[in-house]
């Protein structure tokens, strides 16, 4: 049974499904060992992305995810992503992600 839009889960089962599609033989794996780390790690052909999702824009942001995700992203991509920044974000790893 799917998960709740509502929640966190939710989105993120969605997302997942619609980076498979985005992005044809990607792997997209869940991220939850460590604190603060991203909660997706893509990896796509030579390239890889992170992608911490919340279930809206104002949600809390949990210690250490600004640092990884800032970390990640200066090191490839990384983002906070939620169903109001969805399409935006999706447009930046798409651009980010290109052969």
């Amino acid at each position: 049974m799917a998960r709740s839009a509502r929640l966190e889960s939710g989105f993120q089962d969605r997302l997942i499904a619609k980076l498979k599609k985005l992005f044809p033989g990607c792997m997209v794996f869940k991220m939850d060992q460590i604190q603060g780390i991203p909660d997706l790690l893509i990896l796509y052909g030579a390239k890889w992305a992170s992608l911490e999702c919340k279930k809206s824009a104002k949600a809390k942001r949990q210690p250490n995810q600004e640092y990884y995700v800032g970390l990640m992203n200066s090191m490839s991509f990384s983002r906070f992503i939620s169903p109001e920044n969805k399409e935006e974000v999706l447009r930046e790893l798409q651009q980010a992600l290109k052969p």
